[in-house]
């Protein structure tokens, strides 16, 4: 799992809170501030979900066609 999501989904939950806190005591600066915090949240988190998409994808990628072994390059380049 990539380090962004975890800290995306922290600064989440922590602006969800400050949120909440603005709306139980009328606050309006500070559920502004908590709903940025989670806007940023998200979209941290929805980077990481990108970088883990990816990391798969090339890790899929390689089991299906494995990289040539470097013997097997070096031995053909001799054969030549």
């Amino acid at each position: 799992m990539d380090k962004d999501r975890i800290k995306g989904k922290m600064e989440d939950m922590a602006g969800r809170a400050e949120r909440q806190v603005g709306e139980w005591t009328g606050d309006k600066e500070k559920q502004a501030e908590g709903m940025k915090h989670q806007v940023k949240g998200k979209a941290r988190n929805a980077a990481g979900q990108i970088k883990d998409a990816a990391r798969d994808a090339v890790k899929d990628a390689n089991r299906e066609h494995p990289p040539e072994d470097v013997e097997d390059i070096d031995s053909e380049k001799g054969a030549a």
